[in-house]
C-alpha cells in the first residue's frame, strides 16, 4: 500500500506485478496479462487446455516460474470464439491491456487511451477517470473501423475501485460503437456491493451485458487520509555517475505513425489502434531489438525502465534481455515517499517530461547502488535541456552506466561533457 498525493483518493495499491512503481521480473507483468485472457477465453467458452489457469497461477505466486508459465500460454496462441475489439486504459494499464490482447493469434483488435493530445488527429472516444490526478482520457484510432465491428469490446484495467472510469466509456462507446456484450478485465476488483449496483443501472439502461473478471476480488475499508502527511520535498545526492551516458537509436527497427512528423509516436504500440498482422511485425522488431541491446550490458543487475504509458515495447524487450532484468516505469501518479519496511513507495523522485515539460513524472523505487545497468525506454526524442532533470536523477544511483534508448528518427546531436558519452549500435 502507499499513500496518494491526491485529495480524491488517499490511498494506492501498488501491484507487485504491474511493473509500474516497484521493479518486477517483466514476464510476471505479462503473465499477469495473460491471465487474465485464459480468463477471458474461458469465460466466452473458447478452447484452451485446461493446464494453463494453474501454471499461470503459480507463475504469477513464483517469479522463478513467470516466463516458463508466460511462453507456455504463448506457444497456444489461443484463438477467440468471438471478434473482439481490446482497450487499454492509460497510464497504467497500457501494457497489461497489451499483454491480454497478444496472448490471442486471431480475432481480435487492441486500442489503449491515452492522456495526450495528439494535433491532427481526432479522438473517437472521450471519457473521464473521476478520481485521477490526469482526469481526460482520449482515444485515437487509425481506422475507427475496428471499434465498429467487433461484437464484444473488452476493456482491461490495473485495478476497479468504484468502476466509475469503466462505465464512464462504456456510456460514451455506447453512443458511437454500441454493444450488446462488455467485459472489463482487472487484476484486483475492490467494488463494493453499492457500486457493483451500478453496473446493474446501467445494464438496463443501456440494454447491454456487463462481465467482470479480475485475478483478486474483495472488499476496502479506507481509513483517514493522506492530507494529513506533508510531502517531502527529495533531496538528490551527489550525482556519482561511474560510466557514461549513451544515447541509442533504434528507430530503424520501428514503424512510425505519420501524424507527428519531427518526433514521431511509433505505429505499433497500441496508441493507434493494432491488428493481428501488425503485431508480428512489432514482435520481429522487439526481438531486433532485444538481441542488440543484450550485447550492451555489462552487469549482472539490469533495471529497464519504460516512460509514462509507453510500457508495453519496453516491457517485451527487457524480457528478452537475458537473466537479472528488472523492469518498471516512470508514472505521472504523485505518491507519499516513506522509507520503511512494510511500505510500498520508499524513494522518489519527480521531474518535467522530458516530451511535454509542463507534465511531471516521477521516478520510484530506484534506490543508489541497486543496479549495474539502467535502460531508458523513449519513445520520441526530446532536446537535451529537457532531458536534464532526468539524467540528473539517473545520474545519482551508481550505475555503471546508463543507455537512453529512443525509438524516434535522430534530430539532435548529443555534445558529450564529463558525464555524457555518446553510444550507438552497430547497423
Amino acid at each position: 500500500m502507499a499513500a496518494r498525493i491526491n485529495k480524491k483518493r488517499s490511498f494506492l495499491f501498488v501491484s507487485k506485478v504491474l511493473g509500474k512503481h516497484i521493479p518486477v521480473n517483466p514476464y510476471s507483468s505479462l503473465l499477469s496479462g495473460a491471465s487474465l485472457a485464459l480468463l477471458l477465453q474461458q469465460a466466452l467458452k473458447g478452447t484452451m487446455p485446461q493446464q494453463l489457469i494453474p501454471q499461470a497461477i503459480q507463475g504469477i505466486i513464483d517469479p522463478s516460474q513467470a516466463e516458463a508459465a508466460y511462453k507456455e500460454i504463448m506457444s497456444y496462441r489461443l484463438s477467440l470464439p468471438q471478434s473482439v475489439a481490446f482497450i487499454g486504459f492509460a497510464e497504467t494499464a497500457t501494457a497489461i491491456g497489451h499483454a491480454v490482447y497478444e496472448t490471442f493469434g486471431q480475432g481480435g483488435s487492441y486500442i489503449h487511451t491515452t492522456r495526450e493530445v495528439i494535433e491532427g488527429s481526432a479522438s473517437i472516444i472521450n471519457f473521464s477517470e473521476e478520481h485521477s490526478h490526469a482526469v481526460a482520457h482520449y482515444c485515437y484510432a487509425n481506422d475507427p473501423e475496428m471499434l465498429t465491428h467487433p461484437e464484444i469490446v473488452v476493456l482491461v484495467d490495473d485495478e476497479i475501485t468504484t468502476g466509475k472510469t469503466s462505465l464512464n466509456i462504456i456510456r460514451d462507446m455506447q453512443g458511437k460503437f454500441p454493444k450488446k456484450t462488455y467485459y472489463i478485465l482487472a487484476l484486483l476488483d475492490w467494488r463494493t456491493p453499492e457500486d457493483q449496483q451500478q453496473f446493474l443501472k446501467l445494464e438496463l439502461e443501456l440494454g447491454i451485458s456487463i462481465h467482470v473478471l479480475s485475478l483478486v476480488k474483495g472488499e476496502v475499508k479506507v481509513t483517514g487520509s493522506s492530507e494529513s502527511l506533508t510531502p517531502q520535498v527529495p533531496v538528490l545526492p551527489i550525482p556519482n555517475q561511474m560510466g557514461p551516458i549513451h544515447f541509442t537509436y533504434i528507430d530503424h527497427l520501428f514503424a512510425h505513425a505519420p501524424y507527428v512528423s519531427q518526433h514521431p509516436y511509433l505505429q505499433h504500440s497500441g496508441r493507434f489502434g493494432l491488428t493481428p498482422d501488425e503485431s508480428e511485425q512489432s514482435d520481429h522488431s522487439i526481438s531486433q531489438a532485444a538481441k542488440q541491446l543484450k550485447l550492451t550490458r555489462i552487469g549482472k543487475k539490469t533495471l529497464c525502465i519504460g516512460t509514462g504509458e509507453f510500457m508495453y515495447i519496453p516491457m517485451r524487450i527487457a524480457a528478452e534481455m537475458g537473466e537479472g532484468v528488472s523492469y518498471q516505469s516512470t508514472t505521472r501518479s504523485p505518491i507519499h515517499t516513506i522509507d520503511t519496511e512494510d511500505y510500498a513507495v520508499k524513494v522518489g523522485y519527480p521531474y518535467s517530461s522530458p516530451e511535454d515539460p509542463d507534465v511531471t513524472h516521477f521516478l520510484y523505487n530506484v534506490p543508489v547502488g541497486e543496479y549495474d545497468d539502467l535502460y531508458l525506454f523513449m519513445e520520441r526524442e526530446a532536446d537535451p535541456a529537457s532531458m536534464q532533470p532526468l539524467l540528473q536523477i539517473l545520474q545519482t544511483r551508481g550505475l555503471k552506466q546508463i543507455h537512453i534508448v529512443i525509438f524516434s528518427p535522430q534530430t539532435v546531436e548529443w555534445k558529450e561533457n564529463e558525464t555524457w558519452k555518446i553510444g550507438e549500435l552497430d547497423q
